[in-house]
């Protein structure tokens, strides 16, 4: 009993759980829930990096480390429950616009990484995410919120392949297949458990989807085929095995020399550009989503948060994986109640035996998570109230960067665009003196960047 005593006093100073309005129990559940809603990046990430010709397994490794450190960094550092991981679009990118488009070698492009990664580290020590952060009006950093619960939901809807993609009309719903209707079960028993306030609501939600979803390729078919008569096809949970050897052949293969030839600066900018305004802009939906500010109503600690994620980036391709970030589906461990630094740490520990187990992964498919992401989005869109519809200098540009998001399937483009149309309206309104100078360089990168990507 003294022993427990003891560690929860430990975790208590260590994290301020309580004073944080949580608890415990809370804060672990609340990590392993984001764990489970994010895990999916150890074998996708490699999956798209492999294409770029980094070795699978290497890839793997990288990934696992990488989550691993910054994940736990972020919240013995940085003190927020926010997962820090390789990320999504980041990693295609790297393949696909560095390495294919741009034909450079694997390991010039993780130079340039590495590179992005030392100017963000520098930005991220001067403090310059506060000149960003002043200068976002209140409505387009609450736009910003919204669009990107928008973009987590759209995310779970594509992976439980309830959208679908269509050459008439771009997008459209399926048919009721097995996969669709596993996911709608899932989907309604997470919500009655969310909307009942049962504890660990998300991660009850995705066991149960795991679960129902194991006849799926089995008993009736996956969805790919006319159902009932697709039968026995593809399965979604699958047994792989246990153990799998970590592979370290991509470690310390990054070329720092080749990658400062003049013609790879435009690649190393678009980089550096993306990783921060990815990083801001969750940093600043992650807050609104639990109301985790500071005594300014910035935030909480997004210095040091930012100093965590450029930490990541910067050691990720030293270990041989695109850029690490801070992860938006950490909104789910927020969902489930968690509220400081303790989540991350959970969320990163659960990483670590995947350096051995990776073969375990085939057990959650993407459809399990997808309720988890869906309802996620429902929490971010409070803050849709907060903005000045009446407005339309505010409003349209606020809308834009909320829609756009998860129409462009980008959260930096849509923040871009949005920055963009605040400075044109505000501009040819007799409103500039509303735009302070920060937002003037904001838009001048972001019209770069557009041109560059």
């Amino acid at each position: 009993m003294a022993t427990i005593t003891n560690e929860t006093t430990t975790l208590e100073r260590l994290f301020g759980i309580r004073s944080a309005g949580s608890r415990t129990k809370t804060e672990i559940v609340a990590g392993i829930t984001t764990f489970l809603t994010a895990m999916y990046i150890i074998v996708v990430n490699p999956g798209i990096l492999s294409q770029a010709g980094i070795p699978f397994p290497a890839a793997l490794t990288a990934t696992v480390i990488v989550s691993f450190l910054g994940s736990c960094a972020m919240g013995l550092y940085a003190r927020n429950p926010v997962l820090v991981a390789p990320g999504m679009g980041m990693n295609a990118l790297f393949a696909f616009v560095m390495v294919h488009a741009g034909k450079m070698p694997w390991q010039t492009a993780l130079g340039c990484v590495f590179w992005a990664g030392v100017i963000f580290a520098v930005l991220a020590a001067f403090n310059a995410r506060k000149l960003v952060v002043d200068a976002i009006p209140a409505n387009l950093r609450h736009a910003v919120s919204c669009g990107i619960g928008l973009f987590i939901s759209l995310i779970g809807l594509v992976n439980a392949k309830f959208v679908v993609s269509d050459p008439v009309t771009i997008v459209h719903s399926a048919s009721l297949n097995p996969v669709v209707i596993t996911f709608l079960i899932g989907l309604a028993v997470t919500t009655i458990l969310v909307a009942r306030r049962v504890t660990g609501a998300l991660m009850l939600g995705i066991i149960f989807t795991t679960v129902i979803s194991i006849p799926i390729g089995r008993f009736w078919g996956d969805g790919t085929a006319y159902w009932p008569a697709a039968i026995a096809t593809k399965t979604l949970v699958n047994w792989n095995g246990l153990f799998s050897a970590p592979d370290f052949s991509a470690v310390g293969q990054l070329d720092l020399l080749g990658s400062l030839k003049l013609v790879y600066w435009p690649f190393i900018f678009v980089m550096l550009f993306t990783s921060f305004f990815d990083a801001l802009s969750t940093f600043m939906a992650i807050s609104e989503a639990g109301k985790l500010y500071d005594e300014d109503g910035n935030p909480r600690n997004i210095r040091q948060s930012m100093m965590v994620d450029s930490f990541a980036a910067l050691v990720s391709a030293p270990l041989g994986t695109s850029p690490a970030n801070a992860y938006i589906e950490s909104a789910a461990g927020i969902s489930a109640g968690g509220r400081t630094g303790l989540v991350a740490v959970v969320a990163g520990l659960c990483f670590l035996p995947f350096l051995f187990l990776s073969p375990l992964l085939s057990l959650v498919p993407a459809i399990a998570t997808a309720p988890a992401l869906v309802l996620v989005g429902v929490f971010m869109m409070e803050s849709i109230t907060k903005i000045e519809w009446d407005r339309f200098d505010e409003a349209i540009p606020a809308f834009l960067a909320m829609i756009l998001i998860p129409l462009t399937y980008s959260i930096t483009d849509g923040i871009a665009y949005g920055f963009l149309a605040f400075v044109v309206i505000k501009s040819f309104t007799g409103r500039g003196k509303e735009i302070k100078p920060a937002m003037w360089i904001v838009a001048a990168l972001s019209l770069l960047l557009l041109t560059q990507l």
